[in-house]
């Protein structure tokens, strides 16, 4: 273990396409989505921790859910906690994480994860990390775990891979960032072979990110560095609070990655999910001989496949007739709605806002 390596959590989405489960107040990554007893964010912690010293992480989130994190990981201190006044996207994200940073360890290589992914092979996706670390840690790279698609899929952005590193097995340069394509252009991706699914996870030394902000985001670099000298003062708060007033909402994907020339992608099969809608959980979840998942509670099924059923754990529900449905029952909320139409989760919920209130949602 590399006590040079840092680890970066981002961890302050609402998640609200996993509603009704998860709500403004209480957001997927700090839930067991899964049923597996641990939240996301812990399993993520976790799975770090072979990578660098609890030290060394830092969890970015919202101000709101900073109570959230100390609950979930209860090993941190609340300085590794950077509490945003307000939600920026990654690019401010991971700026602020590189304040802090240099704070501490100017020479630091680090890993940029979001808070809330499934990784299937653990053991794999270590490899895989410490692998990236390795070779970002010698080279003057930004480096983004690319996974291998098995299916066309409409809900990842892709990433076209270039020629291979010379001397580095499966790290290759990149020729194109493709957000959100359509089936028909997901499906050539797919049949061509040259595309990989961008994972979102990051890795690179915090000299080469620093570059990269300073050349291709200077108004946001310039923002944060004013930053530096507040970090861990009685000032920090207010000064955040200014900084992000003045500060604007980009990806470090637009922002950054889409734009610089030093951009590789390694080339990993660990089997991997954002967990971004209930089908991408049912697809990962254990299932009946008719293709039913259910995760949490007792329910008897009649005449029911190809559905995600999610209840409180002491919940016993009887259901019949259904194909290819969500059901999801929170408690307070329940709802039953076609896999094919769970798009319309974000509108349901401004609905059930505007007709019972924001406690809902």
């Amino acid at each position: 273990m590399n006590k040079k390596t840092y680890c970066v959590i981002m961890a302050g989405g609402v998640g609200s396409r996993f509603w009704p489960l998860s709500k403004n107040d209480t957001p997927k990554q700090f839930l067991d989505i899964l049923g597996m007893g641990k939240s996301l964010i812990r399993q993520t912690f976790e799975r770090f921790l072979p990578i660098c010293p609890i030290e060394n992480f830092i969890v970015v989130t919202n101000a709101e859910y900073s109570d959230l994190v100390l609950r979930e990981l209860p090993e941190i201190k609340v300085s590794q906690i950077l509490s945003e006044p307000f939600r920026r996207n990654t690019g401010p994200c991971i700026a602020y994480s590189n304040s802090y940073i240099r704070s501490k360890q100017e020479e630091a290589t680090v890993v940029v994860t979001p808070a809330d992914h499934l990784i299937i092979n653990e053991n794999e996706f270590i490899d895989a990390i410490k692998k990236g670390v390795n070779y970002a840690s010698k080279n003057d790279i930004l480096l983004t775990l690319g996974i291998k698609p098995h299916k066309p899929e409409t809900g990842y952005g892709y990433i076209q891979i270039g020629e291979e590193i010379k001397g580095e097995n499966l790290i290759n340069q990149v020729k194109t960032f493709t957000e959100k394509p359509n089936l028909e252009l997901a499906t050539i991706f797919y049949e061509s072979d040259e595309f990989l699914w961008n994972s979102g996870i990051f890795i690179w030394r915090l000299s080469s990110i620093d570059k990269a902000f300073d050349e291709l985001l200077p108004d946001v670099q310039q923002l944060f560095k004013k930053l530096d000298v507040k970090i861990g003062t009685e000032e920090e708060k207010s000064f955040l609070n200014k900084t992000y007033t003045e500060c604007k909402n980009i990806s470090i994907d637009y922002g950054i990655l889409e734009k610089a020339e030093n951009v590789v992608v390694q080339t990993t099969n660990f089997g991997w999910s954002d967990l971004g809608t209930w089908t991408s959980l049912y697809e990962y979840s254990a299932q009946d001989k008719d293709s039913n998942s259910i995760v949490n509670g007792r329910a008897l099924l009649y005449d029911t496949k190809n559905s995600i059923i999610r209840l409180p754990k002491d919940k016993i529900a009887v259901i019949q007739g259904l194909d290819n449905y969500i059901v999801v029952d929170s408690g307070n909320e329940l709802l039953i709605c076609p896999k094919n139409n769970e798009q319309q989760i974000r509108q349901f919920t401004t609905d059930v806002s505007t007709e019972f209130g924001d406690d809902h949602i």
